[in-house]
């Protein structure tokens, strides 16, 4: 009988050490998740003999070209400075690509002639900006369209440049009002928005000589966003939520600005994406992103394309994110919530699919987690959407959270899909909740315009009731909640620990926002047209001056006792270091422990390798200490 009972507790003994080993979960190093894309931004030449991509060397993002005919990879440049940081093909078999030297705040543009392989310097630009417009002119195969605040730090000017001269030519003079510019087909703008702040006009004229004329002002909360010229009459495609709640896709008379007809409308979401083809010009998708995204096709051809590839990528979303001229060869990009992407090459007239890339081999699907929709009602009964994503494991009731509110709220969302950031937490056992607040864009005009003057009002409140419905629901440990974002979620992580000191045990802030008034006073020269607009938003430092007190950080670091750990760029055009410092400087003089890191050569978002790792490995100890998840 003894021996018996030996036997059976030998049995219970292994099988619970089995299932401890079922449940272990592998801690992925922090260098694995954060470091540079191995390879990523790939894109075709529009003759089809060529794809590009940004790859690492030395910590830094370069740019690469293979060619299709014998697969040879050539380093087509080798910064060990910054990286490269956005590029495009034109029609003479040109890249265009810049740098910001941080450092010196400068911005540089340069030319690679791929056949030779050839690099030249053709723009730069100190202490202003300078965005690719247009690029791909068939008539003018060397020239590009640029926006640069060169004349004006207040205004964006159009040139035109020719990237194997570098000669620089105005194009459209902004007379102080213009903010956005949209190129037709052939490369020419005949549609232009400007802004008083709060409404804002479309204009329109026929060609280049002729002057614009305005043919439909709006309220910023209304929103009509220009896509290409239908080729009939004078008919542009547009997004467009006026007269309705969900942004759709229209068509619109430019010489009169009435809108002809509704092309696609979703019921649950804003249309948030359109594919257009400027080769065949037509419309071929557009995509609503309710829980996940969904795609509607507007083409036969581009649907059986897109079926097809599909077919051979099961259970991934999947986009087309570059295509040659004749429309043979395409890029795309498949990914999952758990697989953070990887890149393709579909040739069309033999339905080959080859493999380009993985943006990081070192995530492995089975050891990541899955990013669930939920919803929830606030406490005035509007119903809040977000993504919830739990540790691998059997264990789902009351875990450690982190919540993570997103920037923004006026011009962001959180989506469905991969995450460094959420996958990292979750791989250290944290449930990571993200909540799209009300404000939030792509749940269409009514649910953004309620976050209207909400900041540290109902827009917090949503959050709040968010961490009581994980409570309620025995998801989370009450006594084990965080609260991590930047921007406007580094607010409304210091905004939680002050006004909520009971709910939250610690918070990760980047890039901050502490200061509703210096936030208004010190935007950056080329934002002072939407100023009026902001005051909506956000609230008048005048005639609101009580309640941006109220609620702004900086007034209240007595009320704050939760540790903190900040993290902010020195380079960052929409901080005021030296009020960060005192803030710091105050919470210290209260006690707060307070961990504070600035950066010297960093904007917003941390881009060198480096102090991105250190930057997590601090978070990672952090949360560890203060959460005690593993003890």
């Amino acid at each position: 009988m003894l021996k018996r009972v030996r036997i059976l507790f030998f049995i219970f003994l292994l099988s619970a050490l089995f299932s401890c080993k079922r449940n272990e979960v592998r801690q992925i190093p922090i260098s694995d998740f954060f470091k540079n894309p191995e390879k990523g931004f790939f894109r075709i030449s529009p003759d089809g003999k060529y794809v590009s991509y940004l790859k690492s060397y030395k910590g830094r993002q370069n740019l690469f070209i293979q060619s299709l005919a014998d697969g040879k990879e050539t380093m087509a440049t080798s910064f060990t400075d910054y990286s490269v940081r956005d590029y495009s093909w034109t029609y003479n078999n040109q890249v265009i690509f810049s740098q910001d030297i941080i450092s010196d705040d400068e911005y540089k543009m340069y030319a690679l002639d791929v056949p030779a392989m050839k690099t030249r310097n053709i723009l730069s630009l100190q202490k202003g900006r300078i965005r690719l417009l247009n690029n791909r002119d068939k008539k003018e195969p060397d020239m590009v369209m640029v926006s640069m605040n060169k004349r004006d730090p207040a205004n964006f000017d159009i040139y035109k440049l020719n990237v194997k001269t570098g000669e620089l030519r105005s194009y459209l003079v902004n007379p102080g009002n213009l903010t956005e510019w949209f190129p037709d087909d052939d490369g020419k703008i005949r549609l232009v928005k400007a802004s008083d702040g709060v409404d804002e006009t479309v204009l329109y004229r026929s060609d280049d000589n002729a002057p614009f004329k305005p043919i439909i002002k709006n309220n910023f909360k209304d929103r009509v966003e220009p896509i290409a010229f239908t080729g009939v009459k004078n008919y542009f495609y547009a997004l467009s939520n006026v007269n309705r709640d969900k942004t759709a896709l229209v068509e619109i008379d430019a010489e009169t600005g009435k809108e002809e007809k509704v092309i696609l409308g979703c019921d649950k979401a804003d249309i948030n994406r359109v594919d257009y083809s400027e080769n065949k010009h037509r419309l071929e998708m557009a995509t609503c992103d309710e829980a996940k995204p969904k795609k509607h096709f507007l083409n036969a051809d581009i649907e059986r394309i897109y079926n097809e590839f599909s077919s051979q990528l099961k259970g991934s979303e999947v986009i087309i994110v570059s295509r040659d001229s004749a429309e043979d060869k395409f890029v795309l990009k498949s990914y999952t919530d758990r697989n953070p992407g990887t890149y393709y090459l579909y040739e069309k007239s033999t339905g080959k699919l080859t493999r380009l890339g993985d943006i990081n081999t070192s995530m492995k699907v089975e050891e990541l987690c899955a990013m669930k929709p939920i919803s929830f009602k606030s406490r005035d009964g509007l119903v809040i959407n977000g993504y919830l994503t739990l540790p691998l494991g059997s264990k789902t009731t009351n875990l450690p959270v982190v919540v993570m509110p997103h920037d923004g709220p006026w011009r962001s969302r959180d989506t469905w899909g991969y995450s460094d950031e959420v996958q990292f937490l979750a791989n250290r056992g944290y449930a990571v909740f993200q909540v799209n607040y009300r404000g939030s864009t792509g749940y269409g005009k009514a649910f953004y315009s309620a976050g209207l003057k909400q900041a540290g009002g109902k827009i917090q409140d949503d959050i709040t009731d968010g961490v009581n419905w994980l409570i309620s629901e025995k998801i989370a440990n009450p006594k084990k909640v965080a609260i991590f974002g930047g921007g406007f979620g580094g607010f409304s992580a210091l905004y939680g620990v002050s006004f909520h000191p009971g709910l939250y045990n610690c918070a990760v802030v980047q890039y901050g926002l502490i200061n509703f008034f210096t936030y208004i006073k010190d935007v950056p020269p080329y934002f002072k047209s939407r100023l009026q607009m902001i005051y909506e938003m956000v609230g008048n430092p005048e005639t609101d001056a009580e309640q941006l007190r109220a609620i702004s950080p900086v007034f209240h670091t007595d009320k704050i006792k939760a540790p903190l750990l900040i993290f902010q760029g020195a380079k960052d055009e929409s901080a005021n270091i030296s009020e960060l410092n005192q803030f710091v400087r105050e919470l210290k003089k209260q006690n707060v422990p307070v961990t504070y890191y600035l950066k010297q050569n960093e904007r917003k978002v941390f881009r060198n390798e480096h102090n991105r790792m250190e930057m997590y490995t601090e978070i990672e100890k952090f949360l560890d200490n203060n959460m005690r998840v593993n003890h």
